[in-house]
C-alpha cells in the first residue's frame, strides 16, 4: 500500500505541476540586442525632434554679439541675450522682458539708455499684414483690437504667463468675457502662432 501512496502522490503532484504550468501566464517580454542600424535610428529620430522644436531669434541692438540665433523651443529672452554675450554698457535692461519665452521669427530689439525714445520692442507686434501678435502684444496694443478693452486685454495677459502662448485663435474663448461672436469680431484682426 505505502508504495501505491508514493506513486499515487507522485502523480498528483505532476498533475498540479502541469496545470499550474498551464495557468500560469506567459511572459511577453523578447530580448532584444541592440545593432548598430538600431543606434544609427534612434540618433537619426533624436536629431529629426531637435530640428522641430529649433526656432529663429534675430537679437539687435546695444548687446555684444547682435545676430540671428538658432535657439531649442521654449527658452527665455534672457538665454538668447547671454548667447549673445550679454548686454552692452549703454544698455537699457529694463526695457527687456528678460523672462518672455522665446517664439519663431522673434525680434529683440535691447534700446540704448541714451535714446530718448524707443521705438522698437522686445517682439514684432504685427506682421506685415499690421495684425497683432496675441503673443506678445502689450495691454495697449490689444486694446487697440476691436472688442477688446483694458479688462480683456488684462486676462489675454495673464491666461498668456500662466497658460504660456496661445497655439490657435480658439484658445481664446478660454478667457472670461471672449465669447464666440468676440472672437469672430477680433479674429481678422490678430495673428495666432
Amino acid at each position: 500500500m505505502p508504495f501505491i501512496h508514493k506513486w499515487l502522490w507522485l502523480i498528483v503532484m505532476i498533475f498540479i505541476i502541469l496545470i499550474i504550468y498551464l495557468i500560469w501566464p506567459k511572459s511577453d517580454y523578447e530580448v532584444v540586442i541592440p545593432t548598430s542600424d538600431d543606434n544609427l535610428d534612434q540618433e537619426e529620430s533624436i536629431h529629426d525632434q531637435e530640428e522641430l522644436q529649433t526656432i529663429f531669434v534675430d537679437v539687435k541692438g546695444e548687446v555684444n554679439l547682435p545676430g540671428v540665433y538658432e535657439m531649442p523651443e521654449g527658452k527665455r529672452v534672457k538665454d538668447v541675450i547671454d548667447l549673445a554675450g550679454g548686454f552692452t554698457e549703454d544698455a537699457d535692461q529694463y526695457q527687456v522682458n528678460l523672462a518672455m519665452i522665446l517664439q519663431d521669427e522673434m525680434v529683440i530689439f535691447v534700446p540704448s539708455i541714451n535714446s530718448e525714445t524707443t521705438e522698437h520692442t522686445s517682439s514684432p507686434i504685427t506682421n506685415s499684414e499690421g495684425k497683432i501678435r496675441i503673443n506678445s502684444a502689450t495691454k495697449e496694443e490689444l486694446e487697440t483690437i476691436p472688442g477688446i478693452g483694458e479688462t480683456k486685454a488684462l486676462s489675454i495677459i495673464q491666461y498668456r504667463e500662466e497658460h504660456g502662448p496661445f497655439k490657435q485663435s480658439e484658445d481664446l474663448l478660454n478667457i472670461s468675457g471672449i465669447g464666440e461672436k468676440t472672437l469672430e469680431k477680433i479674429v481678422e484682426f490678430i495673428v495666432v502662432p
